[in-house]
């Protein structure tokens, strides 16, 4: 046994730090440059981060000061709320970004202007250029040329080279995300061609790239390293940089195409420019949906509950008992960052409803009577005409049951510890410890709870967990009353809940009986709820001979 909790151990961690990896590859490597502050700062973020989550969720059980549990709680749980819908927002963005990089590559080749056209433009934030500039040598065989062409996208620019280059110098001035290119060329007269340098100078961001390529076809000429080699050659080269880094490659031109040949390994032109705009562009789509998502779900815990109205007709119901009103409150989980003002909330809310009966059905709390019996206070004055009652849950045992059983009759409400009342009116209310009790040698007894009960009288159960309702049908209940699931708490949780749950949220029917599970009032670890309101649901009784 201890083995299985260690490789579970593991493989959780292992899967964590992949996950972390993922994220700081995607949002700080392919976003900033190499030793950049920008890459520094977001790598000690991403190891932070993970280090408060986990003692946000080791903190409690460790026995730290509330306090700590307090500090850490926030930050930590917050995190790993905007960790899901971060992944899963870069996740779509692997099939964004090709189409994108697509998308700019075709608009670059589209917007490219004609030979000998010499223009400027800005787009973004800096100046871009294009130029071409001829100059040919008297008496050569063939006339010489360079041209450069500046095509910018966004706040992106990449310097296109279309033919040999002999020319004068064709520049663009720096500034954020600009483009400067240059190309100077010395002919040899009387030589069949010229030789030169062509510079092209690409930048977006913090990352420039600057090109050169030299061109040399004097006869029998012989290079090594890409060195011109012609007599007279005059190369020249400048680069503008903007940003945090600039990279200078060499090509050598063949003197039979003209095309520049960059060294092996070297990405195509403009591949490293419109890579970066391309990370930037979905990484800040993707931070900005995720902060999106948890900051709304953080809103709608922090208001508190909406309510809900649910009639369920039983069949044993007597008619004195139809349009019996029961306030259903579940899964408040009071804790280190939900207190007393949430409870609060949750009371008055109730109140409001003027129900005839409060079922609290497990999970009040995520900490000790000494830490939290302040925060559940404001439930001594929930108000209804036949009292309220209380269950435990699983986080009941994880924070002392008997202690928490005690202080909530303390507080007004009457613990059902696997037993049963008699509801004026004509129906009996039982409850049942909540199934992680067996650990303590607890747990629900259904027959001590129902078994010698009239079974012509309608039943309600409260039970904490929906995966007692196969015991719920064998006692003949006619509704079960339920929570623990949150509805999946963040989407997709929604998915995980049902595999292990019969209902994850609403009525269902299982034979004769009825199962009713809320989503509860509160949020377990993030305070953060995704597709999964926080509700208190008033379920009305019906009598079908009313």
């Amino acid at each position: 046994m201890v083995a299985v909790v260690v490789l579970v151990i593991i493989v959780v961690v292992a899967l964590l730090a992949g996950v972390h990896w993922y994220v700081w590859r995607r949002m700080v490597r392919d976003t900033t440059a190499p030793g950049g502050t920008a890459r520094r700062v977001g790598t000690v973020v991403l190891w932070v981060l993970p280090l408060l989550s986990l003692g946000a969720l080791m903190s409690g059980r460790a026995g730290a000061p509330f306090e700590v549990q307090q500090v850490l709680a926030w930050p930590g749980f917050l995190w790993l709320a905007v960790l899901l819908y971060l992944v899963l927002a870069l996740v779509v963005g692997e099939a964004v970004r090709p189409v994108l990089r697509r998308a700019l590559a075709y608009s670059g080749r589209a917007a490219a202007p004609g030979p000998g056209d010499v223009s400027a433009s800005a787009s973004g934030e800096g100046p871009t250029a294009t130029g071409t500039a001829v100059s040919p040598a008297p008496g050569d065989a063939a006339s010489a040329g360079a041209r450069t062409d500046v095509l910018a996208f966004g706040d992106e620019a990449v310097v296109a080279p279309a033919s040999r280059a002999a020319a004068p110098a064709v520049t663009a001035g720096p500034g954020d995300g600009g483009v400067a290119t240059k190309a100077l060329v010395s002919p040899d007269t009387g030589d069949a061609a010229s030789a030169g340098t062509r510079t092209d100078v690409r930048g977006s961001g913090d990352v420039s790239v600057a090109t050169e390529a030299v061109v040399s076809s004097a006869p029998g000429d012989a290079r090594a390293g890409g060195a011109p080699a012609a007599a007279g050659a005059s190369p020249a080269e400048e680069a503008v940089a903007s940003g945090d880094g600039a990279v200078a490659t060499k090509a050598v031109v063949s003197p039979d195409t003209g095309d520049a040949a960059p060294p092996p390994g070297d990405a195509p032109r403009g591949a490293l420019s419109r890579r970066l705009f391309v990370a930037r562009i979905v990484g800040g789509a993707a931070a900005t949906a995720a902060l999106g998502t948890v900051g709304y779900g953080a809103y709608g815990v922090l208001r508190g509950p909406r309510v809900k109205r649910v009639t369920v007709p039983l069949a044993k119901l007597p008619r004195a008992a139809h349009g019996y009103r029961i306030a259903v409150v579940s899964d408040i989980h009071l804790g280190p960052v939900l207190g007393r003002a949430h409870t609060q909330r949750i009371v008055d809310s109730i109140n409001a409803t003027q129900p005839d009966l409060v079922a609290v059905v497990g999970d009040l709390v995520d900490g000790s009577v000494a830490d939290l019996g302040p925060a559940a206070e404001p439930l001594a004055g929930l108000r209804s005409r036949d009292g309220a009652f209380f269950v435990t849950g699983n986080h009941e045992y994880f924070s002392g049951a008997d202690a928490w059983v005690d202080h909530v009759r303390e507080l007004g409400l009457r613990p059902l510890r696997n037993e049963r009342v008699e509801i004026a009116g004509g129906f009996d209310l039982a409850g049942v410890d909540d199934v992680a009790g067996e650990s303590e040698g607890q747990g629900p007894d259904f027959v001590k709870a129902l078994g010698d009960r009239d079974r012509s009288r309608a039943a309600v159960l409260l039970a904490h967990q929906p995966v007692v309702i196969h015991d719920a049908v064998g006692q003949g209940v006619d509704l079960q009353l339920s929570g623990h699931t949150h509805g999946g708490q963040l989407w997709p949780g929604n998915l995980l809940a049902g595999l292990a749950n019969p209902t994850v949220a609403g009525l269902e029917r299982y034979g004769d009986t009825q199962l009713y599970v809320s989503r509860g009032a509160g949020a377990w670890g993030p305070p953060v709820r995704v597709g999964a309101e926080s509700d208190i649901t008033v379920v009305e009784l019906a009598a079908r001979r009313a």
